[in-house]
């Protein structure tokens, strides 16, 4: 099996990609702005007590306050509330933590309002984002994950990974983590750093207490809360250290400043590898180029057909996520009815354990298969959707067809899951259902080239439109594109998008930023 990654960055969003022998299997894709992420850390106040949900809300700086719970206060909750006051009143430079001495731990039986008082300052890390109208949701254990090792400040455990089933190397990581890590830090041993060299080791331990102390230096030095005082890396190395794997034969980016920042991760992780890592300089978007924009237009949206002829509906409600299989106008099987069914929902299992990948739905999620009469036949559509799962990451649940011939999954959700709109709005009406004649489309694109190149005096930039213009646009010798170049010069750039709609256009600089030359005041 071939997996690739693809990296896509603009100065509004970034776009990850992972194809498995060509095929979409995950994208994931972030607003450059997003304020919050899994893993950032805040230094941050008590804004109310919840006595009743042993719970309170903490000041963050979102919108809506952050959820934190007493469970997620951590059993070394004392120790943390000890050593940040220690550090915050400290006039010189913060205590070593080594020389700290940890509190007793905190017990799972307790009540909020007896730790936490309103104002009090609290040092927490975001484990889920802000999703529909619920704000972020927290905990004070903190963490600072690496690709071999996760590391906890004021803990003093080691503990390797379950899925490691080798009793010597179970020891031996454990006595190597002992060996190397500093006094008063836990750690988490994950399943790569099986087989790995203390070095390897030893190396992301230093860039994983380096990171903590850099968050403490930000954390005594605050001044106005809520602050933040650790970022989960960049977006593009936050969103693939989730996705990496050593077997990937290659990592697309077509931004210079992001392939550095990978490839000096995968160079930190992977050395070996870090060849895998190439700068995309073609002159079509990277995703049009290998054929991943069609993809992901064919792959979301509410309807997704995926085996001659059948179909699934995909909805999404505040409570749960629910699908509904349907054979569609597919042939019927020679063998009956029953054969049928078990085909399409067969089918229908391949396509819904890649599409839960897909769009990361977490929740709960509810699937109407076609009915089927035999219990084997059920038993066979079980066993191919957990055989499918497996390739999952996030930790899910899969119950057996009910008797209604439902299928009930829980799937772990840290994120809003991924939607993209893939219904096409009329850009040059917005709606109103009047346009100008699609043969004026080409008058208004000069007007826009002259007015850039005229009045703004840029004389260098890319116009994007959908291939069927494209083609239009390029056709003869003495074709429309060339006319413009003779005019306004050879820094006009014409380049096919697909993610366009048909009288779409998008105008960038040399910087790749977007020109905004829409104006609806043409509509009449």
């Amino acid at each position: 099996m071939t997996s690739e990654v693809f990296i896509s960055a603009t100065p509004k969003k970034i776009s990850i990609a992972l194809t498995e022998d060509k095929r979409l299997m995950e994208f994931q894709e972030e607003g450059q702005s997003t304020a919050f992420s899994v893993g950032n850390i805040y230094l941050a106040k008590v804004r109310k007590l919840m006595p009743g949900l042993n719970a309170c809300f903490v000041s963050a700086g979102h919108e809506r306050d952050a959820f934190l719970h007493y469970l997620d206060l951590g059993t070394q909750f004392l120790s943390y509330e000890k050593y940040l006051k220690q550090v915050r009143n400290g006039k010189k430079a913060p205590l070593p933590i080594s020389k700290f001495r940890l509190e007793k731990e905190l017990g799972k039986e307790g009540s909020i309002q007896d730790i936490l008082q309103q104002g009090q300052e609290v040092l927490v890390q975001v484990v889920k984002e802000p999703i529909s109208t619920k704000g972020p949701r927290m905990t004070c254990e903190i963490s600072f994950p690496g690709r071999y090792l996760v590391l906890i400040p004021l803990q003093d455990k080691v503990s390797v990974s379950s899925k490691i089933k080798s009793g010597a190397e179970r020891a031996r990581l454990k006595q190597v983590i002992q060996s190397i890590k500093p006094q008063n830090f836990g750690v988490i041993v994950r399943t790569v750093a099986e087989g790995k060299r203390v070095a390897e080791l030893d190396t992301e331990m230093r860039v994983l207490v380096n990171r903590w102390e850099e968050a403490l230096k930000r954390a005594v030095a605050a001044k106005d809360l809520p602050t933040m005082v650790y970022e989960e890396t960049s977006r593009a190395v936050g969103m693939l250290r989730d996705l990496f794997n050593p077997s990937y034969e290659n990592i697309y980016v077509d931004n210079e400043n992001i392939y550095h920042e990978v490839k000096d991760y995968v160079t930190l992780i992977a050395p070996e590898r870090a060849g895998i890592v190439k700068l995309y300089k073609g002159n079509l978007p990277i995703f049009d180029n290998f054929d991943i924009t069609r993809q992901i237009k064919g792959s979301f949206g509410k309807t997704v057909s995926y085996k001659r002829g059948a179909y699934m509906i995909i909805e999404h409600t505040e409570a749960l996520w629910v699908v509904d299989v349907n054979s569609g106008n597919r042939t019927r099987n020679s063998d009956g009815q029953e054969a049928n069914a078990l085909d399409v929902n067969l089918g229908a299992a391949d396509e819904l354990a890649r599409q839960l990948r897909l769009r990361d739905m977490g929740g709960i999620i509810v699937v109407d298969f076609i009915d089927m009469n035999l219990a084997e036949d059920r038993q066979k559509l079980y066993e191919r959707m957990c055989e499918n799962m497996k390739q999952d990451r996030a930790r899910h649940n899969i119950l057996p067809l009910s008797k209604f011939g439902l299928m009930q999954i829980t799937r772990q959700r840290v994120r809003p899951a991924t939607e993209v709109n893939v219904d096409e709005t009329c850009p040059t009406c917005h709606g109103k259902g009047t346009i100008k004649s699609s043969f004026m489309f080409t008058d208004v694109l000069e007007n826009k080239i002259d007015m850039l190149v005229n009045k703004l005096n840029i004389r260098s930039f890319t116009l994007h439109v959908h291939p069927f213009v494209m083609a239009y646009i390029n056709q003869g010798l003495w074709s429309i594109k060339r006319q413009w170049q003779m005019k306004y010069g050879l820094g006009v750039r014409v380049i096919p998008s697909q993610k366009l709609a048909f009288l779409q256009y998008e105008f960038y600089n040399k910087k790749g930023e977007e020109i905004d030359m829409k104006e609806e005041i043409e509509i009449k």
